[in-house]
């Protein structure tokens, strides 16, 4: 597996499960945003080393078949992590960071010290509209924001999380660090 090696704005990240495990991570997909606000996009499949539940099959299209050659969670990451070490990520919802976490649990790997921020908070925060009027779930944003993706890939649903993000500095006229970082996290990530 070859990650994505280059220096990004950030990184929208988005994983699959196999289960309702959260831990039984299936596929993992990266939106990396360049400078020019192109979004370069990654994806693998990973071996949960699971079953996988006939519901996620059927929502994702991912089962034990795509999977056969994918590497572990555990190789996967290991590919991943120096690269997101090195950038802020998105996701949208907590969903994928507990994923991450809960994965890392039961492959016996320390928990990631990684800068996290919800692009659902921050699309609401763009688009106040939205609220009780479809709401601010990617399958309602592809809609009302123009987007084009095909829901439950984790890459796909990667680059539309970074087109979100995107999309909502060019609506609040604030850059990324403006709109995603706290002031206090801001001053810690510029003395490192």
């Amino acid at each position: 597996m070859i990650a994505p090696s280059g220096s990004y704005r950030f990184i929208a990240l988005d994983v699959e499960t196999a289960s309702r495990a959260p831990g039984s991570i299936c596929q993992i997909g990266l939106g990396c945003v360049r400078p020019d606000n192109f979004v370069e996009t990654f994806s693998t499949h990973v071996d949960p080393q699971v079953s996988f539940d006939p519901f996620n099959v059927e929502l994702h299209g991912i089962g034990p078949d795509t999977v056969v050659d994918a590497p572990c969670f555990a190789e996967a990451w290991g590919a991943l992590l120096p690269l997101l070490t090195r950038h802020h990520l998105v996701q949208h919802s907590r969903f994928d960071q507990m994923a991450i976490e809960a994965a890392c649990r039961v492959h016996d790997l320390s928990r990631p010290e990684l800068s996290w921020t919800d692009s659902v908070k921050i699309a609401r925060r763009a688009w106040p509209e939205f609220k009780g009027n479809g709401g601010h779930g990617l399958g309602h944003l592809k809609d009302a924001l123009g987007l084009e993706f095909r829901h439950h890939d984790a890459g796909e649903d990667a680059r539309a999380a970074a087109q979100v993000m995107v999309l909502a500095e060019e609506r609040l006229g604030k850059s990324f660090a403006q709109i995603a970082v706290s002031p206090y996290k801001a001053q810690i990530k510029l003395s490192l």
